[in-house]
């Protein structure tokens, strides 16, 4: 079966666009914004968002051209390069379901505002996760074409944007709408140990590991 092919059977656009919204999506981002921009002002957060996400893009897009040509050279199939993004995805996805039941008391950290917090810790790891660079790696290796590819990028600015525009608004959203966006965490988290385990079998099942049934 050609790469392509099984590229495009193993792992579908709305499947990728699964795994960059719960990977590198705005849930997970909007309390630890908060937690760093809590004694800033309203400018100081809007600078800060706005060149956290313009350090995230580039670093995304730089990992997974060079991540991508990695793969390649390695030659791994696409069967298993779809299994390693599943097995990511289900491993990513357990621990966040998991953590929502975890009763130990974490003290909040209290950050003094300085726009080098844009690079680290918001940039790095709060926004591009170690994961969400795997994901987007695995997903630029697994398009069939440029079309493809474009698209994939475009999912990936298209979300970045998302994230600013969830940051620029972080403490009016966890104000009123803090309990519906945990509970919505939870519900996307149990989706996406699900969505995990279905590309491990479909890869497992191209490389005739498991029976189709």
């Amino acid at each position: 079966m050609p790469a392509a092919a099984a590229g495009s059977r193993l792992i579908s656009p709305r499947e990728m666009f699964a795994f960059f919204f719960l990977m590198l999506g705005p849930i997970k981002i909007l309390g630890p914004f908060v937690q760093m921009t809590s004694k800033g002002d309203v400018m100081f957060r809007r600078r800060l968002a706005v060149r956290a996400i313009l350090v995230s893009c580039l670093a995304l897009f730089f990992s997974a051209l060079v991540g991508e040509t990695a793969l390649r050279r390695f030659h791994i199939s696409v069967p298993v390069l779809a299994v390693s993004g599943g097995i990511i995805l289900f491993l990513v996805a357990l621990r966040t379901v998991m953590q929502q039941f975890d009763a130990e008391d974490r003290g909040l950290r209290e950050y003094e505002p300085a726009l080098k917090m844009a690079v680290s810790p918001l940039a790095f790891p709060t926004i591009v996760t170690p994961y969400g660079i795997a994901a987007a790696i695995i997903c630029m290796t697994l398009t069939p074409d440029l079309l493809t590819r474009g698209a994939v990028f475009g999912a990936l600015v298209g979300l970045m944007l998302v994230n600013l525009v969830s940051m620029l608004f972080a403490h009016q959203v966890l104000k009123y709408a803090g309990m519906p966006m945990q509970i919505l965490g939870i519900v996307l988290g149990i989706i996406q140990v699900a969505l995990g385990l279905q590309i491990i079998v479909n890869g497992l099942r191209t490389l005739a590991l498991l029976p189709r049934i």
